[in-house]
């Protein structure tokens, strides 16, 4: 496992730029050594700006050779704007070519998988074939919440306290909404490359925590670690309890 590496950027637009910078360059790496890559997306408005700039900056992603997935997803329905999916192809995904067979979702709430479990359990298929055939996410990415959440993996929670399961059903998130689909820390650790992107100063208590190596089940950021390389894109205000 990989030992962080730490970058501080002026403000959340530049964190944007840095990780979509970071995503492009990871994804075009894997094209060349292995013909297609992978990518564990995040949500929240980060996440999203992230998404927005890489479908602006000059690429050679082709992206029929790119299989998507998301790091977790509110299980709500299929048109409600919170759903990391819908901003997701909004963002990028829907202008940018991606071969539908190879974009892996969630089940919506009014999908064909109508309870939680099941959905989890019909995306746990997905990622267990994918990861069967080809080892490893090449990239995911990962916000955090201000008391160290990442994916839908809140402290001392029983999802953060997996360890052989990859995705799992929450259904008392502390976080609306209560309902969700997660990839689990054992997930996180089968990408090649984790790049947690943060910004603001309410959040620079747990990443200070997280960097210093506190336990994922205080700090769930703790545990994101990739095989190759961990990197945190912070902004000031996130990088503010750092060691100076």
């Amino acid at each position: 496992m990989s030992k962080p590496d730490i970058e501080i950027h002026a403000d959340t637009a530049s964190l944007a730029m840095a990780a979509a910078t970071r995503f492009i360059r990871i994804v075009t790496a894997a094209q060349r050594e292995r013909g297609s890559a992978s990518v564990v997306l995040t949500g929240g408005g980060t996440g999203i700006a992230t998404l927005e700039q890489v479908g602006k900056l000059p690429n050679e992603i082709d992206w029929s050779r790119v299989d998507i997935f998301w790091g977790d997803e509110r299980f709500v329905p299929s048109d409600d704007g919170e759903r990391n999916e819908l901003q997701a192809r909004e963002a990028l995904l829907d202008h940018v070519g991606t071969d539908p067979a190879r974009v892996h979702p969630v089940s919506a709430s009014d999908g064909e998988y109508p309870d939680p479990i099941e959905a989890a359990a019909e995306y746990s298929a997905a990622v267990h074939a994918y990861l069967a055939e080809y080892g490893s996410f090449d990239l995911h990415l990962l916000g955090m919440g201000g008391e160290g959440h990442v994916n839908s993996l809140f402290p001392h929670t029983d999802a953060v306290r997996k360890e052989h399961e990859l995705v799992v059903a929450v259904t008392n998130s502390p976080k609306p909404p209560p309902v969700r689909v997660t990839l689990t820390l054992p997930a996180v650790r089968r990408a090649r490359h984790v790049v947690l992107i943060v910004g603001g100063e309410a959040k620079a208590a747990a990443v200070a925590a997280a960097v210093a190596g506190a336990s994922p089940l205080d700090i769930p950021a703790a545990g994101a670690i990739g095989g190759e390389s961990t990197t945190w894109l912070l902004d000031q205000g996130a990088a503010a309890d750092l060691p100076r």
